[in-house]
């Protein structure tokens, strides 16, 4: 009997121990509500449709995601956001919960209502958030399904509480175009909310259904009372009356479609059948937690287990479901279309996410990469190219390149199942263009400089030529060798603009000469949220041949050196989005994101991995102002997850990782068909950051990368660390980097 109470205890203390385990817990939704991260803190599920989140209220650059952390209001909480980007858009649907306690309205919500919140009693983890409502006394809770939103309200005893549906409710860039209300019955109402912004047509179908009855409802048109069940206007809102007793909870939930109203009662009927909302918040829970278990760390560090879960958690808050139930969605082209066979995807902001989190999702989201990638297909049937920054069925046409097509083409290589022939066309179509001076590209071998506001001649030339080196191998794979010799050619245009006597690429003009008065710190209108330095870096596709131009790898490693060293004066004017900074290095920006592992094509590795640690040490923290810039839908939390386990992609459409170091003891991948990559360490402490060697399952690596291929066939990666720095002396044998016209199947 003894040995059997020992046995059940410690049955008992696993059990507790593996609860507490639970890698949900970890995840910080907080991190970059603060600062210049612009992220959200409400509840989604992995690439939802519906984002349900708080909103301040007020509008501006640091609650541009509804939410800021240092606000102490809240107007409501609102279906849509987006995550991390900068742009004002969304905040669909919105919903506040009131009674006859407080009645205060200021001008810097517009008069909204509002309610005094406080963080002691604000709640969020994976797929939930709650916050009491102090003035009225009104716990929120939310969750969601993947095309559902579930709010549950408790309420005090009011003879007067109400509930407020605000569709005329418009922040930063958006403006309501046209609204529908129409009350079906004492517990349902539906309509819709078009609106323009960012992206200049959106459309949101809805059905809210209510746990209770309203006694009955008030609507509203531009703020006058109407007398009607159904409204059309450009800015509506209804009010539904309740009378409540102590600690009563109201639930409503609502289903949408970007297609029509069928489609939001098909998204209510398929996933939201039930009131249950502990349900639905447990089914949330359950779902980031299969997603975060893909990765499993081991450390004792708990601040950067949280980062690296909430990291993770963020990866997949990009790019969210656009198809409802029934396959259909709002298109590009303005029709409703049908996806057949996938589920339709958009929110996809290359400019940042073709650099890491589309490689990321290449080896942990495998089963939806063929989605994303018809997505994109998608997009180029309906308006004759691949997106942009794409979001909500619409081409926003915001930043630079064509950058679905290294996305395109590195899925392709990587061996998903999509029409390769379609994905060809689709590529050359973006490559071969009249818009956003791929004319002028294509005629003089470079992008002018011109008298826009935001030219932004030298980094449209340098991402151009990148693209088209992608199109080459794409070319050349299929047998498309004219195609190829032709878009190889291209991928070389980065050489026109190379200024020899500068050392840095440098806007030129029509007729061929220089822009005078350049300064490489400075930020000028030909580079993209980017200065000379910044943008130096970027030729991917071919870093031997880039050292070569700027004679040879000691004055290459010279000008690496001073990137990290030459920090701005305190006198230098410093645009928003130059946060992160280590010298001229920008890590809060996307351009900077591969340069520290440069020193790697320099035989100098142990520099790679000194940089990489102090970035992910120095630029992430879990707190709300723990990310030093934008989050940008996944790009900023994908590099952290590459570069803390040591791997990096820097040409994200080669199949390559550049190596680092590991920033844990052991880490652990889980890939389809019950394959497992391993990444070990020995002799591992906070002290030894440097590598001593690299095994891959069992053999000593000779070279600075591991491929895709290696990653998802399984297996076993150990670092053996060391703190001392391993540089390679003249004579040793040199350390392999990837081939640059290769790409590694």
């Amino acid at each position: 009997m003894k040995n059997l109470g020992l046995f059940l205890l410690m049955l008992f203390t696993v059990s507790v121990f593996a609860q507490k385990q639970r890698l949900t817990e970890y995840v910080n939704p907080f991190i970059g509500t603060d600062g210049p991260g612009n992220t959200y803190p409400g509840a989604t599920v992995p690439y939802g449709m519906l984002q349900l989140s708080p909103d301040n209220g007020i509008g501006g650059w640091d609650r541009i995601s509804g939410y800021f952390y240092q606000d102490s209001i809240i107007s409501g909480f609102s279906h849509m956001h987006l995550s991390g980007t900068g742009a004002g858009d969304l905040y669909d649907i919105l919903v506040m919960p009131t009674n006859s306690r407080f009645s205060k309205r200021i001008p810097e919500n517009n008069n909204k209502p509002f309610s005094n919140f406080s963080h002691e009693q604000e709640e969020a983890s994976p797929g939930y958030y709650s916050v009491q409502l102090l003035d009225y006394d009104i716990k929120a809770e939310l969750t969601t399904t993947k095309r559902t939103g579930i709010q549950r309200y408790t309420f005090p005893e009011d003879s007067r509480s109400q509930i407020h549906v605000d569709l005329g409710y418009a922040l930063n860039w958006d403006r309501p175009t046209e609204t529908h209300i129409k009350v079906v019955n004492d517990s349902v109402i539906e309509g819709y909310r078009k609106s323009t912004g960012w992206a200049n047509d959106q459309r949101v179908y809805f059905v809210m259904k209510f746990s209770k009855p309203f006694k009955d409802f008030e609507l509203f048109e531009a703020g006058k009372k109407v007398s009607e069940k159904q409204i059309t206007a450009a800015d509506t809102k209804i009010i539904l009356n309740y009378k409540t007793t102590s600690g009563e909870q109201i639930i409503l939930k609502t289903g949408v479609s970007s297609a029509n109203i069928k489609g939001a009662y098909a998204s209510l009927q398929t996933e939201a059948p039930h009131f249950n909302f502990d349900s639905y918040r447990a089914e949330a829970d359950e779902v980031w937690q299969h997603e975060l278990e893909k990765i499993k760390i081991k450390t004792v560090n708990k601040d950067q287990k949280a980062v690296f879960y909430t990291m993770m958690y963020q990866s997949m808050l990009a790019p969210t479901l656009l198809s409802d139930p029934n396959g259909n969605y709002k298109g590009a082209n303005g029709e409703v279309e049908k996806a057949k066979d996938f589920e339709r995807y958009d929110t996809f902001s290359l400019w940042d996410t073709f650099r890491a989190a589309h490689p990321l999702y290449t080896i942990i989201q495998q089963e939806k990469v063929p989605d994303f990638i018809k997505s994109m297909l998608a997009h180029y049937k309906e308006t004759g190219l691949l997106p942009v920054w794409s979001m909500q069925g619409n081409e926003t046409n915001m930043m630079l390149g064509y950058h679905a097509v290294p996305v395109v083409v590195d899925a392709y290589f990587k061996g998903f199942e999509f029409d390769a022939d379609l994905a060809y066309k689709a590529c050359k179509a973006s490559a071969m263009a009249n818009d956003r001076e791929i004319d002028v590209y294509r005629e003089l071998g470079y992008v002018p400089a011109g008298e826009e506001n935001e030219d932004w001649s030298v980094s449209k030339t340098l991402e151009y030529a990148y693209d088209d080196w992608c199109i080459a191998m794409f070319a050349k794979d299929l047998g498309k060798t004219a195609d190829y010799e032709y878009f190889l050619e291209r991928s070389q245009n980065w050489k026109n603009i190379y200024d020899e006597q500068s050392t840095f690429f440098r806007p030129k003009t029509a007729n061929g000469e220089f822009v005078e008065n350049f300064i490489p710190k400075e930020y000028t209108k030909y580079f993209s949220e980017s200065n000379a330095w910044q943008y130096f870096w970027f030729v991917p596709q071919d870093i031997p041949e880039l050292v070569k131009e700027v004679g040879g790898e000691q004055r290459f490693e010279q000008k690496l050196d001073s990137m990290f060293a030459y920090h701005p004066l305190a006198t230098d004017k410093l645009p928003i989005f130059s946060t992160g900074m280590i010298g001229q290095y920008a890590h809060g920006n996307e351009p900077s994101h591969h340069v520290a592992y440069l020193y790697n094509y320099l035989n100098n590795p142990s520099e790679t991995q000194k940089l990489v640690r102090e970035i992910l040490t120095t630029q992430y923290k879990n707190e709300p102002a723990g990310h030093c810039g934008n989050e940008d839908c996944g790009q900023m939390s994908s590099w952290y997850i590459f570069s803390s386990l040591g791997f990096y992609p820097v040409n994200p459409a080669q199949g390559t990782y550049i190596l680092g170091a590991p920033l844990f003891e052991n880490a652990e991948i889980s890939l389809p068909e019950g394959n497992i990559f391993s990444i070990k360490t020995k002799d591992f402490s906070p002290n030894n950051i440097y590598v001593k060697s690299v095994h891959l399952n069992g053999k000593k690596l000779d070279r600075a990368y591991i491929t895709h291929k290696e990653i998802v066939s399984g297996g076993e990666l150990i670092f053996k660390m060391t703190n001392k720095p391993e540089k390679q002396k003249p004579g040793n044998i040199q350390i392999k980097t990837p081939k640059p016209n290769k790409i590694y199947k």
